[in-house]
């Protein structure tokens, strides 16, 4: 398996809006009841409905799939986390049935305006016994240079944006780690 929770460090379609530096990390954890043959967490994101989405967190509000203009497989997610709607272009990095990465430049629309911030979602499963496994759904987040220029502008200070910026995604996670662990439950128990 790769290296897990290391952010990639790399540009998106051609962005040059990189990661300059680390804002929050989030891990959650949840069981699923299946066992691990039968987990395919790259397939469920790519093929996971608007509705099966919506259904994982109150503050989900579309996702859909779409493809980069270099081929790779994109998800294309709406969300709420804390004050800010965050509209995220995940593009497949890792993909593997097991372990999932994405990594999106996204667009955060906040009360004092527009910025974006890099995000990476990665989710992975380990098996626990024959018929349940684990699932880890890792979410690390970075400034951009946009970013850091939005707060300066807005006259808001990086540590407090960076607290609050945690515990709104640390609350994100943990109320849709387990919702996503029953939709893929469902997924791999309802495959032959």
């Amino acid at each position: 398996m790769t290296n897990q929770t290391e952010p990639s460090v790399h540009t998106i379609g051609g962005a040059t809006n990189a990661i300059r530096k680390m804002l929050v990390k989030s891990s959650s954890k949840a069981v699923i009841n299946a066992p691990i043959e039968k987990i395919d967490i790259t397939e469920w994101v790519f093929n996971l409905s608007d509705a099966e989405y919506q259904s994982c967190s109150k503050a989900h509000f579309a996702g859909g799939t779409s493809t980069a203009s270099d081929g790779k497989r994109m998800s294309i997610n709406a969300e709420m986390v804390g004050p800010g709607l965050i509209l995220e272009h995940y593009v497949e990095d890792i993909s593997e049935k097991r372990h999932c990465r994405l990594i999106s430049l996204s667009d955060v629309l906040a009360p004092q305006g527009k910025t974006t911030i890099q995000v990476q979602w990665e989710m992975i499963a380990t098996p626990l016994t024959d018929n349940t496994c684990e699932l880890t759904n890792n979410v690390v987040t970075g400034a951009t240079d946009d970013y850091l220029v939005f707060l300066e502008k807005n006259g808001i200070p990086y540590e407090p944006a960076k607290e609050a910026m945690q515990k709104a995604l640390d609350a994100h996670n943990l109320e849709e780690t387990p919702n996503f662990a029953k939709s893929i439950e469902r997924k791999a128990l309802s495959a032959n």
